[in-house]
């Protein structure tokens, strides 16, 4: 027998993009055909949010938050495998079911398709699905069933370090689609940032030899310095960008010629040359995982060496399925190097703040309900 869900609950919405957030009660949403009513525990938040509610194409009002980890209280009369109590990570990313290439980001973005705005704006979830509140209404698609058993009891994870470590889906993604095998060499470029530092972590825990590229010497020690520690045996090394193009390249390929690029350049960055360096460095029939703003890549050396360029955004369900799978085997750091600044949603102008500041390879915020 399903729990009795409360008629009303608490959640941070927006409704002018200048005063931000507020916090308020409104009614709580019903299980019904294709979804599940779930109580979200912690709900991470990425660095830059504060930019998405200000910049990002999205109706209002708007229910915050994209992702999270909650349990599931109700579930529509189709659901065959989710069932109330289960522990689940809650995905953002909505797609349309009789149009998978229409989806949008829940809490994020309305999607870049008319499609994908419909499916925002008409679907159902605008109103319902937003994590930074105390109950979400889901897709059942978007509730991946976690081993609560051995993630919390074993391995000893509390669920706002697991919230925190949802960031790693993304570069998990661009990794897994080039194939990267065990022993594979691996440039992340850049490798300091957070879905970049997050992707190191990621390659290193898929048993790959990885070369961090950045700009700043200080804070690629201190990157190799903390997977060294959380993890003795991590295969890592450095190359500092000085923008000399063969320079760079010539830095890389004395580790050996690399078999793998995730590229990650954000968007606001420009006139980088990192991609180009990685490419030259690329053995014949190498991969490279476009997942940013790659700038200068060269036609003419990509089809000389036969180079494998695909372009990735984010992460399928399979991908987010098969991370929690490493989780569970114990392949990532824990406890000591996890370090995660929690809040209550009253608590929102503190917890923006110090997301965008509190950022990096072991670090995040998260509120916990």
């Amino acid at each position: 027998m399903q729990p009795e869900l409360p008629p009303h609950h608490r959640a941070l919405i927006l409704e002018d993009r200048a005063a931000g957030f507020e916090l308020k009660t409104r009614p709580t949403a019903t299980a019904d055909a294709g979804s599940a009513i779930v109580r979200i525990a912690a709900a991470p938040i990425v660095s830059y949010y504060k930019h998405v509610l200000r910049h990002y194409p999205f109706p209002l009002p708007f229910v915050g938050g994209y992702s999270g980890i909650g349990r599931v209280v109700a579930v529509g009369p189709d659901a065959v495998a989710l069932a109330p109590g289960q522990l689940v990570y809650v995905d953002c990313v909505v797609r349309a079911r009789d149009d998978p290439d229409a989806f949008f980001l829940s809490g994020v973005i309305e999607g870049f398709s008319e499609g994908s705005r419909k499916l925002m704006r008409d679907g159902g979830w605008r109103e319902t699905f937003g994590t930074f509140a105390e109950y979400t209404r889901v897709p059942l698609e978007n509730c991946i069933p976690l081993n609560e058993a051995r993630l919390c009891g074993e391995l000893g994870y509390s669920v706002p370090e697991l919230a925190s470590m949802i960031i790693m889906l993304v570069p998990y993604g661009g990794l897994r689609d080039v194939k990267v095998e065990p022993g594979d060499t691996v440039a992340v470029c850049p490798a300091t940032g957070g879905f970049s530092s997050a992707g190191v972590q990621v390659a290193v825990a898929m048993g790959a030899r990885v070369i961090a590229m950045a700009r700043s010497e200080g804070k690629l020690a201190a990157l190799k310095e903390h997977l060294r520690a959380a993890a003795p045996t991590a295969d890592i090394e450095t190359v500092v960008i000085t923008g000399d193009v063969q320079a760079d390249s010539d830095a890389l390929r004395r580790f050996g010629p690399l078999d793998v690029v995730l590229e990650l350049t954000p968007g606001t960055v420009s006139g980088t040359t990192h991609t180009r360096s990685a490419l030259k460095a690329l053995r014949r029939g190498g991969r490279v995982s476009l997942m940013g703003s790659a700038e200068g890549i060269d036609a003419m050396e990509i089809v000389t060496n036969d180079i494998v360029l695909r372009g990735k955004q984010m992460y399928g369900r399979e991908d987010i399925v098969q991370f929690f799978k490493m989780l569970e085997r114990g392949l990532f750091p824990r406890g000591s190097h996890l370090d995660v600044r929690t809040f209550k949603l009253e608590e929102w102008k503190e917890a923006l703040d110090v997301a965008a500041e509190h950022a990096g390879l072991g670090k995040g915020a998260v509120f916990v309900l």
